[in-house]
């Protein structure tokens, strides 16, 4: 019985290690004036886990950063232990008005280095704000389909997709943003994860060894 013991236990797979996955972005993914565990970062790791998935969410968001901001700490980010990234960047790009070619250019950077390290990559989108004209909006909107076949990355067109579904805007206002109108509560977050999730199973799927 001992050796049949010793032969099973031979014989069975080793644990599958988990998937280590990067959040590059901004405020949002940092969780800005949230508890710990009520950001964008931890409720998507509980959402995963509820799921089933073996991940580990790294979060790489930085409060006010523009997607210049991202390529310059990308090398940084990518540290060996690294199978994935979500690229959730551009919010703070439009509210200074940056051109949307210069945003397009660093995102284009940013993918190109994690497709240096054949890593598969999340790129999550923006609704941008006819502020600066309809122009503007069009262009910068089109930057996250089209980067995205270039680099042949999975896409998620709009961060805020889970508080858009919902048909009452006063009440997404009311209810699940923060004082400042800009930033979502924590129950805001959870609609965010709800509806990014099943896209982020898509990017552990794709970044299996």
């Amino acid at each position: 019985m001992r050796n049949l013991a010793l032969m099973l236990v031979v014989a069975s797979p080793a644990a599958a290690e988990p998937v280590t996955i990067a959040a590059l972005g901004d405020s949002l993914t940092q969780g800005y004036g949230l508890a710990p565990e009520e950001g964008f970062v931890p409720q998507l790791q509980n959402w995963l886990t509820a799921q089933g998935a073996e991940v580990v969410l790294l979060n790489a968001g930085v409060s006010g950063d523009t997607t210049a901001g991202g390529l310059s700490r990308i090398d940084w980010t990518l540290t060996p232990d690294v199978d994935g990234v979500i690229v959730a960047l551009g919010g703070n790009d439009v509210l200074r008005g940056l051109p949307p070619e210069q945003a397009k250019a660093n995102l284009d950077g940013i993918l190109g280095k994690i497709g240096e390290r054949d890593l598969p990559a999340l790129l999550v989108g923006i609704d941008a704000p006819s502020n600066f004209g309809t122009e503007y909006e069009a262009a910068f909107e089109a930057i996250y389909p089209e980067l995205a076949v270039t680099h042949d990355a999975l896409l998620f067109p709009n961060i805020l997709e889970g508080l858009m579904r919902l048909e009452d805007r006063a009440s997404v206002m009311r209810d699940h943003m923060q004082r400042d109108g800009i930033h979502p509560d924590g129950s805001g977050v959870q609609f965010i994860v709800e509806a990014i999730g099943p896209k982020v199973l898509e990017l552990i799927e794709h970044s299996q060894p």
